[in-house]
């Protein structure tokens, strides 16, 4: 990914509040607001243009991280459609500052962002794939870049929705790939910007341990887990169907083991260091 020089402006000095992004040498802007600031959100005159957006939330039943992607020709008449959806307490807005985005651009970035997110899977999406829009070979390549400026600032925006789960980090870390093991189960992971993930294939215990009762929390977990078939049982064993991030060594670990488990004793090298050790040696 290239370098980027980013100018935030706050108009209110909150960064939870209110806010624009540029970055140097581009022609687009975003601009990203709470619902409770929808009103000064669409008094905006950036949204009198064509552009795209994104909704996020939770599920209310499941509490999932939820999104809905759009786009349209004029944003706020389109924004305001939207007071009825219940999910959502954030927006982001992507328009261009020379207006030369057209229907055609932003019905393919609308279709660009929906592909990548719904790859990625950190988000439920509300809506299914957009039909896209052919574009000239050039103007495809225009997109393609302005896309990749929507990559770099929506985490700077306070969005992870196209964050892939894993990224292989700047530097090797402690140690390489990590395992954790119990009662037939191997699980691997690795220490990640946000927490911990564990790769796609690792195996959990399929029955919970007496400790679990203690924590309810692991149990809603596991369920949500098969329930949305992250989780999956075979041979005895429940499977990662992806990878899956957590906040933690410790909580990764406790899915695993099916109860309580010290993440940093519970997840080792091949060799058997554990994390604490390779903490403290580091």
């Amino acid at each position: 990914m290239t370098s980027a020089t980013i100018k935030l402006f706050l108009p209110r000095g909150d960064a939870k509040s209110l806010r624009t992004a540029e970055i140097s040498n581009w022609t687009g802007k975003a601009i990203a607001a709470p619902r409770t600031e929808l009103d000064e959100l669409l008094a905006r005159e950036e949204l009198e243009k064509a552009g795209i957006y994104i909704l996020t939330g939770s599920d209310p039943i499941t509490n999932a991280p939820r999104a809905y992607i759009g786009e349209a020709e004029v944003i706020r008449e389109r924004l305001k459609q939207h007071k009825t959806k219940e999910f959502w307490v954030s927006a982001i807005v992507f328009v261009s500052k020379d207006e030369n985005l057209t229907k055609a651009h932003v019905r393919y970035l609308e279709s660009r962002l929906l592909a990548e997110a719904g790859n990625i899977g950190r988000f439920t999406l509300e809506q299914n794939q957009a039909g896209g829009s052919k574009l000239p070979e050039s103007d495809r390549e225009d997109m393609e870049v302005f896309f990749s400026r929507i990559r770099q600032l929506l985490p700077v925006l306070g969005s992870d929705i196209l964050a892939p789960v894993f990224q292989p980090a700047t530097k090797s870390q402690p140690g390489g790939v990590l395992f954790c093991r119990i009662k037939g189960a191997e699980a691997r992971g690795q220490r990640t910007a946000n927490g911990f993930v564990v790769f796609e294939g690792s195996t959990a215990v399929s029955e919970e341990r007496p400790s679990a009762e203690s924590y309810p929390g692991v149990t809603a977990q596991r369920k949500q887990f098969v329930a949305d078939k992250t989780l999956v049982e075979k041979n005895g064993l429940l499977v990662f169907t992806k990878n899956c991030e957590f906040t933690s060594p410790s909580a990764a670990a406790v899915v695993i083991h099916g109860g309580s488990a010290n993440g940093l004793t519970a997840w080792k090298t091949k060799d058997g260091t554990s994390l604490k050790q390779l903490d403290e040696s580091a």
